[in-house]
């Protein structure tokens, strides 16, 4: 029996095409409305905010896209990337289960954001934009987009949530280091930033609103654009080389997961992961192995367990289109706990319409259980993970520990989405017994749900 622990692929064996699950899907996704006239939108719509290549991407059916050569070049530096299989994980937990996780970590930006960075910022640059404008919570995603305008030489502004602007201020440095101004939000630079401000002048941000700020500059100059590091469609369709490579180095490995599990906020990494296998299954018939996908929410975030499945803005200043997706309300600003990431009102639409059909579970932890997980982990293998993926890892573990109890050796696969090198602060407390579970306002909820726009069946 094989002792194998990595499964490496070579470059020859990238992925040449992201899978767009749009394609395979039983029942198509509900439109995309305008918010005044509450038709679906056009891309004319969203040519204020996107270059065409990228719209074309977002309303796709194609079942495969191609990767354009210059893209894949850059993906060279660090993919395909490895899949492990978790056996001292295994051993801790005296389980029968066999564990895999696919790391992404090993990019520059040490998440798998730049996936979807490096591309958006190329077909923006082919369509001769010279700045790129976006938000980011706890950095990761801001990283990620400054690595790929300096590399393509775009200028970067990103809006940083307040919180986690000053949490995680190494990410910070590490976007300036790229080359990108970093801004906490919200801020003055915006209407959208002042009126919030004028309100409540400590206002610990949210994604919500430092997607408004963005997107309101990215809206007023011809040679400015808008980049989404998750939700929209072409960003979890850019993200399926993760699910696409696993899948061939799981073929590999002898194995085929009977469960997938990712964290969830916005919904890039957890669809990188579950999409191409979910298409599997869906191409497959009433024969195809039926796997069992699980999203792991933070339970002070809980836009798939509890949020309402409705049409919603996007943002907080109700600057974006309205999308149908499970959310927590536009206005709704979660507590700041650690997992900045994850700190998002909706989720993306494409993952919402796949829980309302059933095809994907969903459950959602406290930060201290997460955490409590992650050291499991980086004490069997090695690898801190950061506080979004500690969520993925404590579903993982989670399930390898109903199989010890059930006596059932399942294949279980996770996406270790990135490492937790710029959240020490958040180990320290953890370790020093001052990491909250911080619970969201219900009367703030209650509000924030009560305010969503009003859309005929």
């Amino acid at each position: 029996m094989s002792d194998q622990i990595k499964f490496l692929l070579s470059e020859d064996q990238m992925p040449k095409a992201w899978y767009n699950l749009a394609a395979d899907l039983p029942v198509p996704l509900p439109a995309v409305l305008h918010p005044g006239t509450l038709q679906p939108v056009g891309p004319d719509d969203l040519a204020p905010l996107f270059p065409m290549a990228l719209i074309q991407q977002e309303v796709s059916t194609e079942r495969y896209i191609d990767i354009p050569e210059p893209v894949r070049q850059i993906f060279r530096q660090w993919r395909p990337a490895p899949l492990y299989r978790a056996r001292r994980l295994e051993q801790a937990l005296g389980t029968p289960a066999k564990i895999y996780y696919k790391y992404e970590g090993v990019s520059p930006a040490g998440s798998h954001k730049p996936n979807t960075a490096i591309p958006q910022a190329w077909f923006n640059r082919e369509a001769g934009i010279r700045k790129l404008t976006t938000e980011t919570g706890a950095g990761q995603w801001g990283t990620s987009l400054s690595f790929a305008g300096a590399l393509f030489g775009i200028e970067v502004q990103v809006f940083q949530v307040r919180v986690s602007y000053d949490q995680k201020p190494y990410r910070r440095a590490v976007m300036e280091t790229y080359g990108a101004q970093c801004v906490a939000s919200p801020s003055n630079l915006t209407q959208s930033g002042r009126a919030i401000l004028a309100q409540r002048p400590d206002h610990p941000g949210s994604l919500g609103i430092a997607i408004s700020e963005a997107v309101e500059l990215a809206a007023q100059r011809e040679d400015t654009k808008y980049a989404l590091g998750s939700v929209l469609n072409h960003v979890l369709l850019h993200q399926t080389i993760i699910g696409e490579e696993a899948i061939a180095q799981l073929e590999m490995a002898g194995d085929d997961p009977d469960v997938v599990v990712g964290c969830t906020g916005g919904g890039s990494n957890f669809a990188g992961i579950a999409f191409p296998f979910l298409g599997l299954q869906l191409r497959g018939g009433a024969s195809a192995k039926k796997r069992r996908i699980v999203a792991v929410e933070p339970a002070a975030c809980p836009s798939l367990t509890r949020g309402r499945y409705a049409y919603d803005f996007g943002d907080t200043a109700h600057l974006t289109p309205l999308t149908k997706m499970h959310t927590l309300g536009s206005t709704f600003t979660p507590p700041g706990f650690h997992a900045g990431g994850l700190r998002y009102h909706g989720m993306a639409p494409m993952v919402s319409h796949l829980k309302e059909l059933g095809l994907i579970e969903a459950t959602a932890y406290h930060q201290n259980a997460c955490f409590e997980a992650g050291v499991t982990f980086a004490r069997a293998e090695g690898i801190v993970p950061a506080p979004e993926a500690n969520h993925a890892v404590k579903g993982a573990i989670e399930e390898a520990l109903r199989c010890k109890r059930e006596g059932r050796s399942e294949v279980i696969l996770f996406n270790l989405c990135g490492h937790g090198h710029f959240d020490m602060q958040a180990y320290s407390d953890y370790f020093a017994g001052k990491l909250q579970d911080l619970n969201y306002d219900e009367s703030e909820l209650a509000m924030a749900l009560a305010g969503l726009p009003s859309v005929p069946a």
